[in-house]
């Protein structure tokens, strides 16, 4: 597929999306983010995909601006809903997506960022939700998924003040996974931990990824009840007789799934 403000690159199933308009820091416009959604909705044979913006200067830096300060309530709220479709669709895939977070990842940058299963980030990575500097709320999922990542307060705290911070920070507080001196060492980082995802079982890791995800927020019980059909499933499949058929062997699995 051909885009206009995406850059993709496969590599054997290993899917590098770039968010390209590097112009204006790649803001979010509504043509990236449909384009965003065709991808996503149309990719088959992905193994792991990391999400990433083209240039020096952010990953993303936010929802478009311009496009937005003329938008009606009715156009603002339909961008609202494309901006949390797509990031749904990234939580929903069956495959990991890595956010790999370079410069910006502000607004519906760091919205696009929380929808990935994790986060890498370089030292010079800042985030934020700022958008009530602007008169608006986080819309793409920001109000919800930032408080899964750092609690109530802290984001509370960072969407009401609007305040950015660090790479070093965002660590601390459990915001990014991994922070690296250099944009090449977190791209080689988030490359080898798909690897290493893709030799185990596909069927398990999407499977654990719909659990993690569909547990999260609810009482114990059910969320233990989520676990317990995902783990039935996975007792239905090839990959669970390929892959303890092959630890009793000693030898590597060979996957059906994969």
């Amino acid at each position: 597929m051909a885009f206009s403000t995406l850059t993709v690159d496969d590599d054997d199933g290993f899917v590098t999306v770039g968010i390209d308009r590097p112009g204006v820091l790649n803001a979010l416009s509504r043509q990236t983010l449909s384009e965003l959604r065709q991808l996503l909705t149309s990719v088959v044979g992905v193994r792991g995909m990391i999400l990433t913006g083209s240039g020096e200067r952010a990953f993303v830096a936010g929802a478009d601006i311009r496009e937005m300060s003329a938008m009606t309530p009715d156009e603002g709220e339909e961008f609202g809903r494309l901006g949390q479709e797509v990031t749904q669709l990234i939580e929903a895939a069956p495959f990991p997506v890595i956010a790999c977070v370079h410069g910006y990842a502000l607004g519906g940058g760091c919205e696009l960022a929380m929808a990935c299963d994790y986060i890498y980030a370089t030292a010079e990575a800042v985030f934020g939700q700022p958008e009530v500097r602007l008169g608006l709320i986080p819309a793409f999922g920001g109000c919800v998924r930032l408080q899964r990542y750092v609690g109530p307060g802290r984001a509370r705290e960072m969407i009401y003040t609007g305040r950015t911070i660090d790479a070093a920070h965002a660590l601390r507080i459990g915001l990014v996974n991994q922070a690296f001196a250099t944009r090449t060492e977190m791209l080689a980082a988030a490359a080898e931990s798909l690897r290493l995802v893709a030799a185990n079982s596909p069927v398990a890791v999407a499977l654990s990824k719909a659990a993690v995800n569909d547990a999260r927020g609810r009482a114990i019980d059910a969320a233990l009840d989520i676990e317990a059909h995902a783990f039935r499933r996975t007792f239905t499949g090839q990959d669970m007789r390929e892959g303890t058929q092959a630890f009793l062997n000693k030898r590597k699995p060979a996957f059906p799934g994969k």
